[in-house]
């Protein structure tokens, strides 16, 4: 797996560990200090969350959040070298209860002698929450200092009982700078430069997406290269595919995008909102999932400010269904765009929400008796329709009456707001309101 290190001067900080000049270039710059990692700082240095507790000498177990490719295993690695702790790494796609079983045991003679783990646990979130709930007893009395590492969202992902044994640490995708750093370092292990002009060393490095890992493995496929002088931009592109966008369709990063989308179109950005649209397709989501979601944009963030925004959703996706991937992705695109731009209420869902609250609370209320229809003898003794006024009869076709049940105090519900149609069901609201206050209703 590959790690960050620093660049400063003299031989390169991984030259101990390595094994083989054929080893691959990522584990050869392995970092042998904590110091030479780079891009996390905020939570290696000395008032960080991992420095303060290095320094207090009180490490507890942790949960490694982060993209792929920034350093997770190496920063467990070496967190167990500083400690002094015996290192057991296992990944969670390939381990079972036997083999933590034998890990836990492994650990607990190890304890007995005087020794610790600390245990690393790849892909943590993979394992189910039985298992999760394994470590607990071992992390408990001693027997492990457990160090989790995930992609995902530990909130969704991970056990509640685990994460409160565990602290959270999040890890930031490395910057352009950061991967500089990488390629600057890559090059002195390698004794030559990378054979790229400017634009060309910025666009590889773009490539990686902010991944270490990737950044050093495209960096060791360059140098491989037998070229001439320095490669250009469009050079470069016709020798390297640029990397697939990180995307998981069943994971944190669909939320995410979604959730950049949809709040893109709520904040009016047409082109926040058409650029997510377009993360989400290269990373391959599935086109009727977004135009679902699109379509409950426009019911929750615009509503009955454009009541066309809804039809506009509805016919992208029927034209998705008809035209299919790629010209039916250019129909959503446009509904996006049309969204990012229509007048924004959310006063039609507010009033739905609360309309379920009321009726939660007020369930059990018969409707008045005047608003019920009386189609036998019986129910009309009950004085069931009795004194129902029919409002096309009324002035102005309207009879103010009261139609919630007896006794219950009127709520207010539905608060259109002063942009777009809704200006004009607002005008009708308050002439219906100051009716009803008029005639009593």
């Amino acid at each position: 797996m590959a790690d960050l290190f620093d660049t400063s001067p003299g031989p390169g900080p991984g030259a101990a560990a390595r094994t083989t000049r054929a080893a691959p270039l990522a584990d050869r710059l392995r970092p042998a200090t904590l110091s030479q990692v780079i891009g996390q700082g905020r939570v290696l240095e000395r008032d960080g969350p991992l420095g303060a507790m290095l320094s207090s000498g009180s490490l507890s177990s942790l949960i490694l959040w982060g993209p792929p490719g920034v350093g997770k295993t190496t920063i467990a690695r070496l967190l167990a070298a500083e400690t002094d702790l015996h290192f057991v790494q296992i990944s969670a796609i390939f381990s079972g209860v036997p083999e933590l079983r034998k890990v836990f045991d492994a650990a607990r003679l190890r304890r007995q002698q005087g020794g610790g783990t600390l245990l690393f646990v790849d892909e943590i979130h993979r394992f189910n929450r039985a298992q999760q709930d394994s470590f607990l007893p071992h992390m408990e009395d001693g027997t492990i200092l457990l160090v989790g590492a995930t992609t995902e969202n530990p909130s969704f992902e991970l056990n509640a009982a685990l994460l409160s044994r565990a602290q959270v640490i999040v890890l930031k995708r490395l910057e352009l700078a950061d991967l500089e750093l990488l390629a600057q370092r890559a090059e002195r292990e390698l004794g030559r430069p990378l054979p790229l002009d400017g634009p060309a060393r910025e666009a590889l490095l773009e490539m990686a997406d902010g991944d270490g890992r990737a950044a050093l493995n495209l960096i060791e496929q360059v140098m491989a290269w037998k070229v001439d002088g320095r490669l250009s931009k469009a050079q470069l592109s016709q020798r390297l595919m640029r990397r697939a966008a990180v995307y998981d369709k069943s994971g944190d990063e669909h939320f995410n995008l979604i959730s950049a989308l949809h709040k893109s179109v709520r904040g009016s950005d047409p082109d926040a909102a058409l650029y997510w649209l377009a993360r989400m397709l290269e990373g391959g989501e599935d086109a009727r999932y977004i135009a679902r979601r699109v379509t409950r944009m426009a019911i929750e963030d615009i509503g009955l400010a454009d009541p066309a925004a809804q039809r506009h959703c509805l016919d992208a996706w029927a034209l998705y269904e008809r035209l299919g991937s790629p010209e039916g992705e250019l129909a959503l695109a446009q509904a996006v765009i049309y969204l990012a731009l229509a007048p924004k209420s959310n006063a039609g869902y507010s009033a739905y929400k609360a309309a379920r609250a009321e009726a939660r609370r007020t369930g059990s209320l018969m409707p008045p008796a005047h608003i019920l229809n009386a189609p036998t003898k019986l129910m009309k003794e009950q004085g069931y329709g009795a004194g129902y006024d029919y409002d096309h009869d009324a002035e102005d076709g309207f009879s103010g009456q009261n139609y919630f049940p007896d006794g219950m105090k009127r709520p207010v519900l539905y608060t259109p707001v002063e942009r777009g149609f809704e200006r004009e069901l607002k005008r009708r609201l308050d002439w219906f309101v100051s009716q009803r206050a008029r005639r009593g209703g």
